[in-house]
């Protein structure tokens, strides 16, 4: 099985797809909430249960409303350069997955634009994919930090940036990601999308997620759909 002729670029997420990577993700999931307390929003102000997205809005009301706004603009830059410093703990011990070099480089070779889209932050990504030696072979790594946290995913607008750093449309993309949040960018964007077994998805995580998403084993198994 060829890849469609419609993709002219092919991007992968990082964690889990492309690189096998330790992330302590307790830490990083208590980012906003400690950052929030650093800089004085009281524990209790702080809705904890709905999500990160009602945390931070949540600590971000509280600051506006005792006048430390100032606080409140800078707070996502914050919040960004402390997940990278969680992120970059265990750098040193990420590699590429089995075969996931071997098929990138492939695709290169059959004209294909490469790119990386990530929700971790730039230099995190660039300083895993440089100890790996792989980071010159990607046209374009597009990081959480990048561009405003709302065009993140699984924002389609994550895709449509990675799109313009490629020089394609979105349509013209093929991803392959380890989570539902990878589908979910693909699928809102219009671009193409392979769910992948190397990260936290299983088949069965695939299925409930939406049972038409096309599932193969890792970014290896391009080097065969390629050869079909």
């Amino acid at each position: 099985m060829a890849l469609d002729p419609r993709y002219k670029a092919v991007g992968l997420d990082m964690d889990g797809t492309f690189m096998n990577t330790k992330i302590d993700y307790m830490k990083l999931g208590n980012v906003i909430f400690d950052e929030l307390v650093e800089i004085g929003v009281p524990p209790s102000a702080i809705i904890r249960n709905r999500g990160s997205k009602a945390e931070l809005e949540s600590g971000i009301a509280w600051l506006k409303r005792n006048g430390m706004s100032d606080e409140a603009h800078t707070l996502n830059e914050r919040i960004s350069k402390r997940s990278t410093s969680v992120e970059m703990e265990y750098c040193d011990v990420s590699r590429p997955f089995e075969g996931a070099t071997e098929a990138v480089k492939a695709l290169k070779r059959e004209g294909y634009k490469v790119g990386i889209l990530t929700r971790g932050g730039h230099s995190y990504a660039e300083c895993i994919l440089r100890k790996s030696n792989v980071l010159d072979l990607f046209d374009a790594i597009i990081a959480r930090d990048d561009f405003p946290n709302e065009e993140s995913k699984p924002s389609p607008k994550a895709m449509v940036n990675l799109g313009n750093a490629l020089g394609v449309k979105p349509e013209e993309i093929l991803f392959l990601g380890d989570h539902e949040i990878d589908w979910l960018t693909a699928r809102d964007s219009g671009a193409g999308f392979y769910g992948v077994l190397t990260g936290g998805f299983r088949l069965e995580d695939w299925r409930a997620a939406d049972e038409r998403i096309s599932v193969i084993e890792g970014v290896a198994s391009l080097l065969k759909m390629m050869r079909d």
